[in-house]
């Protein structure tokens, strides 16, 4: 019963990854126009893929996975734990900063978003290319593992990835309505509970389904590269109108 438990939890990330998009839209589509500072940039729905792809468990896995070769399955566990609570500190101050430097600066909300955009698609490209090589379960023997090592580099870089931050500030400082923002640490607590589920099975995801990440990795990454252009584009028609 054990395997067959643990098989449907992770044919159930996807389809978690799917309906929360849906009911990201329907609330975003049922706010009326007038309250949305976000909205005209991107839909909630964009935001949680925005959150999915620059914090989410596809390039989590694999580092994870390295760190924790060897070790007793209860101190991964304990690792990842402590990972995830970091990388979600780290995420609060920084959503929280964040906004207070750009407003000192009096940033205009196309060019906030421009500059998502650009960071977007920058990643995408990269991310791409780098599909080639299929995702394999590492070998030899692991590095010791300390405590610090929770925090760097599990939570900062690998978690929490410099564009990450980079998105999340943008995004934090497009939303001037507490119920947006709290709709937003939802989202990004969403995230952070699959990139928990990730870690816990990293093991059993690359033996049985490395493939299927690299699949899933260029599609998402097409994905991330159009709607990184789709608002460069729509950006630079605000600004230029």
């Amino acid at each position: 019963m054990r395997p067959f438990k643990t098989n449907r939890m992770l044919l159930a990330a996807p389809m978690l990854f799917t309906t929360t998009l849906l009911v990201a839209q329907d609330v975003a589509e049922a706010v009326p126009s007038g309250d949305k500072t976000l909205a005209h940039v991107l839909s909630l729905s964009q935001v949680f893929t925005v959150f999915f792809l620059t914090l989410g468990p596809f390039k989590v896995i694999g580092p994870y996975a390295k760190m924790t070769h060897g070790l007793e399955t209860s101190e991964a566990r304990k690792f990842a734990i402590k990972g995830i609570f970091f990388a979600s500190m780290v995420l609060l101050l920084t959503g929280l900063l964040g906004e207070k430097m750009l407003n000192n600066f009096g940033i205009s909300i196309p060019v906030l978003a421009l500059t998502g955009g650009i960071i977007l698609f920058h990643v995408a490209l990269t991310g791409i290319f780098n599909q080639f090589g299929t995702p394999q379960a590492p070998t030899g023997k692991a590095e010791a593992l300390t405590p610090g090592m929770a925090m760097s580099p599990l939570a900062i870089p690998t978690i929490v990835t410099p564009y990450g931050i980079a998105a999340l500030i943008i995004i934090v400082a497009l939303q001037n309505d507490w119920t947006g923002k709290l709709m937003i640490a939802g989202m990004l607590l969403g995230v952070m509970t699959l990139n928990l589920l990730a870690m816990l099975y990293a093991r059993i995801i690359l033996k049985n389904f490395g493939w299927l990440l690299q699949l899933l990795g260029a599609v998402l990454g097409i994905i991330q590269a159009a709607l990184g252009l789709n608002i460069i584009v729509n950006n630079i028609k605000i600004i230029w109108a």
